[in-house]
């Protein structure tokens, strides 16, 4: 009876491991206040800083370019594509908190991440994100604290911002405006933050 007991009990704990490494991060419960999402997620406000010491970029600016990008979702990716009812694949290979694609991610995983570096994971993408805004200021002239063509580079890519494709698209513009105003905000918010 004693073994029983004790072989159900490892099943049951082997089971729960197995099921809770599976669960995904839920999103911060209200991603338009900063302050209010690092005192949810204590460990993104520490991820945050560290990247901003790496790398210089306000953390105004990165946080709100992974709340567009994602709504601060771990597993985001672009909807499926449909004929009819048959599923053909997604619009593009973008996945994680970054929604950062194949080609860039393996790039950045070569120059400045590791081979462990996942999309799915916070700190990673915020990284990603704080390279990819480095390598915008050297390549396109982009100031970090410039929100709004940070958020054209990231989205069209550095050549795609070099040739001007963002300016036929309104809905972008508007889109890139809404980043700036959130970075702006979250900045007011973080300036008086009562953290630690």
């Amino acid at each position: 009876m004693q073994k029983r007991l004790s072989l159900k009990s490892i099943a049951l704990t082997v089971f729960s491991l197995a099921v809770m490494t599976g669960c995904t991060t839920t999103p911060p419960s209200n991603t338009e206040n900063l302050c209010s999402i690092f005192q949810e997620k204590d460990s993104w406000y520490v991820d945050a800083h560290d990247v901003h010491r790496k790398y210089g970029v306000p953390i105004n600016v990165a946080m709100s370019i992974m709340a567009q990008e994602s709504g601060f979702r771990e597993d985001a990716q672009p909807p499926m594509r449909w004929f009819l009812f048959i599923p053909y694949g997604r619009g593009s290979s973008a996945y994680g908190y970054a929604q950062a694609q194949d080609p860039v991610w393996n790039d950045y995983v070569d120059d400045e991440g590791s081979f462990f570096s996942s999309r799915s994971n916070f700190k990673d993408s915020l990284d990603f994100i704080g390279w990819y805004m480095t390598k915008t200021k050297k390549t396109n002239g982009v100031k970090l604290t410039d929100a709004f063509n940070q958020y054209l580079n990231y989205h069209e890519g550095w050549s795609g911002y070099r040739k001007g494709t963002y300016k036929g698209k309104d809905w972008l513009i508007k889109v890139a405006r809404q980043v700036y105003n959130r970075s702006q905000n979250y900045k007011y918010q973080l300036q008086r933050c009562n953290l630690y």
